[in-house]
């Protein structure tokens, strides 16, 4: 029987100028594919392995340590088999096979808790030998310099976490020390990747920290509605369109903070407006651009 071939559903467009930057990428490091140590590590696995490291820089920025400073993340199997489009049998897979490379560690909590993952460093001399994992680490390293994840060091606003729920990444109270703004605070810090802004807009890094907890403040709110750009919107509207956003908004929102030439007699207000609006405005933006590009070239 023939393959079926996939059916093509558009033409997609060409990278203009700078345009490329307004993605986000995940860095896969090179010395994974280079190095004889790790060639036999499948693709996947070091697509994951760059995926952790993702997420350990955002664990880093907001102070998830333990007790002997060391970076851990909290990355679920579910979390796994979203971030590849996997079955849950081939992320257990390839998270085992991270930890026979020595790539991470799992430390295993019970009580139906995530594990908590050190994501190893690829290049130290240590990682020449294969480590393999046990769940009863009989070093005592890891069992003895680990505090309890509610008493970590925090980052300034002392309510971050990186434990969510499996069901409900937002809303569940399953862990009753998080509260629903530590929650959203996690959220945004991922879903808007926050570390990654800091690093392409160093010098907004206030204006984004100020945007984060303006959609924090506005998503855990009880009111039914909000003031936005001038109507009352429904508050279930208005949050759901907020945690749509991605990076590539924000981006777009302080470019268009950059451009704006006129005061700005209420900021909170204009911010609002912007991200609530910049779903619809980045795309129409993009498009006039790309056309009057073509049309130049003509």
């Amino acid at each position: 029987m023939p393959e079926k071939k996939p059916t093509r559903t558009a033409d997609l467009d060409y990278f203009y100028g700078q345009s490329s930057e307004l993605f986000s990428f995940y860095r896969i490091p090179k010395l994974l594919f280079q190095d004889s140590r790790f060639q036999p590590l499948s693709t996947d696995a070091k697509t994951l392995y760059g995926i952790l490291l993702d997420r350990m820089s955002l664990s880093a920025r907001n102070g998830w340590l333990d007790k002997a400073g060391r970076v851990f993340i909290i990355y679920t199997v579910q979390e796994v088999q979203d971030s590849l489009g996997c079955a849950d049998k081939k992320a257990t897979k390839l998270l085992r096979e991270l930890e026979e490379y020595g790539l991470i560690e799992r430390k295993r909590r019970g009580l139906g808790k995530p594990d908590l993952i050190y994501v190893k460093n690829f290049s130290s001399e240590s990682s020449k030998t294969p480590y393999l994992n046990r769940d009863n680490d009989d070093s005592g390293t890891v069992q003895n310099t680990l505090q309890d994840p509610a008493k970590l060091r925090c980052n300034k606003t002392e309510r971050n976490n990186t434990e969510v729920s499996d069901t409900d990444p937002i809303y569940s109270d399953e862990n009753d020390w998080m509260s629903k703004h530590a929650q959203l605070e996690e959220y945004f810090s991922q879903s808007l990747e926050i570390d990654l802004l800091l690093r392409l807009c160093p010098d907004d890094e206030d204006t984004i920290y100020q945007i984060v907890d303006l959609l924090v403040d506005t998503c855990a709110t009880n009111r039914k509605l909000l003031h936005i750009a001038g109507d009352d919107k429904p508050a279930e509207v208005v949050r759901s369109r907020f945690m749509k956003l991605n990076a590539d908004h924000i981006r777009f929102v302080l470019k268009c903070l950059a451009e704006n030439s006129s005061p700005i007699r209420n900021m909170k207000q204009y911010l609002l407006a912007s991200l609530y609006n910049a779903p619809t405005t980045m795309q129409l933006f993009y498009q006039n651009q790309t056309n009057h590009d073509l049309a130049m070239r003509r």
